[in-house]
């Protein structure tokens, strides 16, 4: 008797540089500054590699993002 296991393969999400995609609950956040860069999460925290902005947190996916951020918050934030 063989069983078959259901595929968990999801399809890959279509990235669109100039737009941050929602940021939600997933371990994985996009880069405000450099528009479409994955971050983990956990990761960019342990390196405080993020900000908090209007109620929201952005993760950097580099040291450079940060000051870039802090220098126009609003740009990054609310772009997309």
């Amino acid at each position: 008797m063989t069983s078959s296991t259901p595929s968990t393969e999801t399809p890959a999400q279509d990235l669109h540089l100039g737009a941050r995609p929602e940021q939600g609950e997933s371990p994985i956040a996009y880069c405000p500054v450099m528009a479409g860069t994955p971050v983990v999460k956990a990761e960019a925290e342990a390196k405080g590699l993020f900000r908090d902005y209007d109620g929201e947190r952005f993760w950097f996916c580099c040291a450079g993002c940060g000051p870039a951020f802090d220098a126009a918050p609003a740009k990054y934030a609310h772009a997309g």
